[in-house]
């Protein structure tokens, strides 16, 4: 990531023990921080610093059969997963294998290197590789794991780039082999990044355009805005690094076989829709209207979505609130089924 002229280094946290990971101050503070060397203890992190071969041959060993996803690409990508140059389809190929079919294509990668990658994305821990995680856990000892279990996911592959994009979960992204570097950026740069289309994408997210490798400002002018914006986080084996939700974050990994564990939770309930559909449906109804009817409706979800949850119904008897009381289960499914009702009309 030479091309980078960024000099904030993500703040790290030293002699964290385990057990002890400050989750209040972490979603308190809603920035991103690595905790040095929470998960250095880890046989995975162990095996990866023997070899990469031990490593591979501990996952392996909690393996269950079932196929993964490989995604592959060739040398001329440099690791980078993304569009084609005319950004008709993608850069690199997809499908289902067996792990040791693709573990037998990183030996043969790290034995005869030209440039080519692989890896497997966000593989699901427990439905994939039982047992791996009882080996290899994060202390989820805050009352909010109760209600919000994170999903906990597994990356392999070896020396891969993936495009700056958000997530909707806060993360504990847990370096277990090789090296990896994310590059982040809050989300009021969004406008500074210039975000790609919304489908298809080349990994499930939006993601930037701008290659890190070498920005172009002439054709990315604003990208130098989101530099200064921006930090780094360089991490080690067994570093833990945390950031919250909907942070663009470009992920590079580094070294012949890398592995990183992740887990992705969000606070709110369950209940919920996702904000990513409230986005699109916006698109439909509001975004193309006149200048000043969008400087209208801007002031109307300020007050009804974006100010204090209960001010619009703190004038109201509670039997005259409606949809404007607090959502509950019972209350969104009765909200989702208007909209569905006045969406398919």
């Amino acid at each position: 990531m030479s091309g980078l002229d960024i000099t904030r280094r993500t703040v790290e946290l030293e002699g964290v023990a385990p057990d002890a990971i400050p989750y209040d101050r972490l979603m308190q503070e809603q920035t991103p921080v690595i905790l040095k060397g929470v998960a250095r203890d880890w046989p995975l992190v162990r095996k990866g610093q023997e070899s990469p071969d031990a490593a591979m041959q501990h996952i392996e060993s909690f393996y269950n059969g079932r196929p993964i996803v490989e995604y592959r690409c060739g040398p001329e990508a440099g690791g980078r997963y993304f569009y084609t140059d005319a950004v008709d389809g993608f850069n690199f190929e997809r499908g289902r294998v067996p792990l040791q079919e693709f573990f037998a294509r990183i030996r043969e990668m790290m034995a005869h290197p030209d440039g080519s990658s692989a890896y497997v994305g966000s593989t699901d821990l427990d439905g994939f590789f039982p047992g791996l995680r009882g080996a290899n856990d994060l202390a989820l000892n805050h009352p909010m794991f109760e209600a919000h279990r994170p999903l906990v996911s597994l990356w392999m592959g070896n020396h891969t780039i993936a495009s700056a994009h958000y997530d909707m979960s806060h993360n504990l992204a847990c370096c277990m082999v090789g090296k990896r570097t994310f590059t982040l950026f809050p989300p009021e740069q969004v406008a500074n990044l210039y975000p790609g289309p919304l489908e298809p994408t080349p990994g499930g997210q939006v993601v930037s355009m701008v290659d890190f490798r070498a920005p172009d400002l002439d054709r990315y002018p604003r990208f130098a805005e989101a530099m200064a914006a921006g930090q780094v986080a360089e991490l080690e084996p067994g570093d833990v690094l945390f950031y919250p939700a909907l942070w663009w974050h470009n992920v590079e990994g580094v070294g012949a076989f890398t592995a990183m564990i992740n887990y992705w939770w969000n606070t709110s309930p369950a209940f919920m829709d996702t904000p990513q559909n409230t986005l699109l449906h916006a698109m439909l109804s509001l975004r193309d209207r006149p200048a000043p009817e969008k400087q209208a409706w801007k002031a109307l979800f300020d007050y009804y979505i974006f100010g204090p949850a209960d001010a619009p119904a703190a004038h109201l008897p509670e039997g005259a609130q409606g949809n404007l009381a607090p959502l509950d289960a019972a209350s969104a499914r009765r909200l989702r089924a208007m909209l569905l009702n006045r969406l398919n009309r």
